[in-house]
């Protein structure tokens, strides 16, 4: 596999999780798997839970692109190295453009087939305006050519095989939809919500609605502050908290200071993997307020914590008031979510049909299967 993120290396998003873990449940199953992917300061070889992980460093400098340049040389260079040493690979699997070049290169000197995992799209993050941004175009040409140039894509959901196809005319039988996953039990964490929330100043009897991702215009939290004051009109000891990093974080601490919502809303940055769990399992009610989410890995982490669901429609994971509330992308309709699901927290049934669904539908290992099926579809086999 070639990623520029896991949890063993350099942590961006929703790749990390899902290439670790689907590496940890493929080695588990009896495959030889190997992970390249970037160093950030740690052994350049290193096995963990079954699984080889290879770290490159690359130079920094430039924008986005050429630092992937970078990265794919130094992949390909160690790629050589691990292939005299452990022998020939059968497969490769590459996950969103960072490092096609490097399997493209691989494919047609050495004749080996890869898969791409879509994980999003350049026009999903940040929306169809990019003006002149050769970087936007650049990317969105790599994402075009590797589902060009593999032998099969996969996607992690119907929405996002929806836009792949529209975007890059991929042939629908070309894809395969494997949604992602999470180990049951990853996230529940038995904590005091009362202690946790006392850490920020708020009253442990009041509720807490908590955003986790990145603060981009993809992941709308701008949507969700501007959404506090008709929440805070219907319940006024309602507390927001926001965990994440990017570049929307000062429009919304804008936001909540024009909307005097400033002593309410708790822009925490960036935290690690601990106190995000500590949240998780003491809010009261996720809130994923996304304009564009091809999958949604958060909603498996909260069904996990066991949590009260409030998601934009572009979730199209959650089935409405089974596991999860549905509302429109803007602010009046998640503000109505929210309230909705502060009027009915002591009702169950929505979380525990959400922790059900990680036991029989996004468990790694069914995962795992699928993914191995589309492996040997590869192969022929």
């Amino acid at each position: 596999m070639f990623s520029w993120e896991s949890l063993h290396s350099v942590k961006v998003g929703g790749i990390a999780p899902h290439v670790s873990e689907l590496g940890e449940a493929l080695a588990e199953m009896g495959h030889s798997v190997h992970i390249f992917t970037r160093n950030s300061g740690l052994e350049t070889h290193e096995m963990v839970n079954g699984v080889h992980y290879h770290r490159v460093d690359h130079s920094l400098d430039g924008g986005i692109v050429h630092q992937m340049d970078s990265m794919c040389d130094a992949m390909y260079s160690r790629f050589l190295d691990v292939s005299r040493e452990y022998g020939d690979f059968d497969v490769l699997h590459v996950h969103d453009w960072h490092p096609f070049n490097v399997v493209s290169r691989i494919k047609y000197e050495f004749g080996i087939p890869f898969l791409m995992t879509y994980h999003s799209t350049e026009w999903g993050r940040n929306g169809n305006v990019h003006g002149n941004w050769w970087e936007a175009e650049e990317i969105s040409h790599r994402e075009w050519k590797a589902g060009y140039e593999s032998t099969r894509v996969i996607s992690t959901s119907q929405q996002l095989t929806d836009e792949i196809k529209f975007l890059y005319q991929i042939p629908h039988d070309k894809i395969s939809i494997i949604p992602n996953g999470i180990f049951h039990g990853k996230m529940k964490k038995d904590v005091d919500p009362g202690e946790v929330k006392k850490r920020l100043g708020i009253h442990p009897l009041a509720p807490v609605v908590l955003f986790i991702g990145r603060m981009s215009y993809q992941k709308g939290p701008d949507m969700l502050v501007e959404a506090v004051p008709e929440v805070k009109g219907h319940r006024w000891d309602t507390q927001f908290v926001f965990i994440g990093e990017g570049e929307m974080r000062p429009h919304c601490e804008s936001i909540a200071s024009s909307g005097k919502c400033t002593e309410c809303c708790h822009f925490l940055g960036y935290v690690d993997d601990e106190t995000a769990k500590d949240w998780l399992n003491a809010c009261d009610i996720m809130c994923i307020p996304s304009r564009n989410e091809p999958f949604g890995i958060v909603v498996l982490e909260g069904w996990d914590a066991e949590r009260t669901i409030v998601a934009t429609d572009a979730v199209q994971i959650i089935d409405n008031f089974v596991d999860g509330i549905l509302v429109y992308k803007n602010p009046g309709s998640i503000a109505w979510g929210i309230k909705y699901a502060l009027d009915d927290l002591s009702n169950g049934s929505m979380r525990e049909a959400g922790k059900e669904l990680i036991d029989t539908k996004y468990n790694w290992h069914k995962i795992a299967e699928q993914t191995s099926e589309a492996y040997l579809d590869v192969l022929g086999e």
